[in-house]
């Protein structure tokens, strides 16, 4: 069933992650179970050089449409079951697969754009978990932002286009077109998303852990990781969670796809 972008406002934006909160909280097991095992096939993936990377990079639009899957099935009270992270895999393997390797692409291209950018080599090396011996902060603020700039595009044509080719049959090129429009037509809506997800990812943990450190002594220590990681296994699901709400939001099931023309 086709749907036409809606316009939302800012303040939409900024109740998508208490609409994904809401999601998490009416199954939060199922959906601890979905992140972890993201987590762990994409990351481990990633451990095998060239070839794993490469996987785990055409395995994203996939996955991310089984994240959705799941939250659409909470959101019609359905269970919330870990075999739905593979559902694009059974209803929409090879556009999703497509969309993948495209995803795969535009990933190389920005790591060429940044390297460019990236003439010491600082940021690559730090990306790749290796730890200089000097870090010079204002080395980074170029390739940081060469990086920032260049992911945005890809960023947004890829938010909606698993959904779009799962649930609205559309092709990849037409679902990387609408899902780019989409999301520049709602730029207030994901600004403010993009506000509150920055509080809620980096702050709210930051608050966390200095809490932990001054009541520690100032010691890293266990207490610190017994307080970070149920709290990333309550944020992450949110987040993920939250991009069913800007789906369900800016492509509601009424209206016909017709307001933009892809090319």
């Amino acid at each position: 069933m086709n749907a036409q972008p809606q316009i939302v406002s800012a303040a939409a934006g900024a109740r998508w992650l208490l609409d994904g909160w809401r999601l998490f909280r009416a199954s939060p097991l199922g959906w601890i179970a979905l992140v972890i095992t993201y987590l762990l096939l994409t990351n481990g993936l990633a451990l095998v050089p060239f070839v794993g990377v490469a996987a785990a990079l055409v395995l994203v639009p996939v996955l991310s449409f089984g994240l959705l899957a799941a939250a659409r099935a909470g959101d019609s009270g359905a269970p919330v079951e870990l075999s739905l992270l593979f559902a694009g895999l059974r209803t929409s393997a090879r556009p999703q697969l497509l969309l993948g390797i495209v995803y795969l692409a535009s990933s190389v291209a920005v790591y060429g754009l940044t390297s460019l950018a990236d003439t010491g080599g600082l940021l690559l090396e730090l990306l790749s978990g290796e730890t200089p011996e000097e870090v010079d902060p204002a080395e980074l603020v170029l390739p940081l932002v060469v990086a920032a700039t260049a992911y945005t595009p890809v960023m947004m044509a890829f938010w909606f286009s698993p959904a779009l080719v799962g649930w609205q049959s559309l092709g990849v090129g037409k679902s990387l077109f609408f899902s780019f429009f989409a999301c520049l037509l709602n730029w207030r809506a994901f600004l403010a998303y993009g506000a509150a997800a920055a509080t809620l990812l980096l702050l709210v943990p930051m608050a966390a852990l200095a809490a932990v450190l001054l009541f520690s002594g100032g010691g890293v220590r266990i207490q610190a990781l017994g307080v970070m990681m149920p709290l990333l296994c309550v944020l992450l699901p949110t987040l993920f969670a939250s991009f069913y709400a800007s789906y369900r939001d800016i492509f509601p099931p009424q209206a016909p796809l017709d307001t933009l023309s892809a090319p």
